[in-house]
């Protein structure tokens, strides 16, 4: 089990909005030039929100929704700072309420 952490908002604010591309892109290359392991991944209309523990801020996120999930905290706090109207959170997965964390929901 790994514990993800999570910043959250509408689809439309996070991809088309936001410069989330240009910050995710710069990180890739970042990674790479250090030969570290992606560990964030942009999932659009997470199933992880429909997790009862996670309705509190599941309420708060405009649907469709879209979210940066990654199990470095640091960097969830950085886009949390960076985007602003986010909400953030975290869980650990997989679990009988989030078998994926990566899952899109239906």
């Amino acid at each position: 089990m790994s514990t993800y952490h999570f910043v959250a908002a509408s689809e439309r604010f996070l991809i088309e909005e936001e410069p989330l591309e240009e910050v995710l892109r710069e990180r890739v290359r970042n990674y790479g030039e250090q030969g570290k392991e992606i560990d964030f991944w942009l999932v659009k209309r997470p199933a992880f929100l429909k997790a009862p523990e996670l309705a509190a801020v599941a309420v708060a996120v405009p649907r469709p929704a879209a979210a940066v999930v990654s199990t470095d905290e640091k960097f969830i706090t950085f886009l949390k700072l960076r985007l602003e109207f986010v909400a953030t959170g975290r869980f650990e997965a997989p679990s009988a309420s989030i078998p994926d964390a990566l899952a899109n929901a239906a």
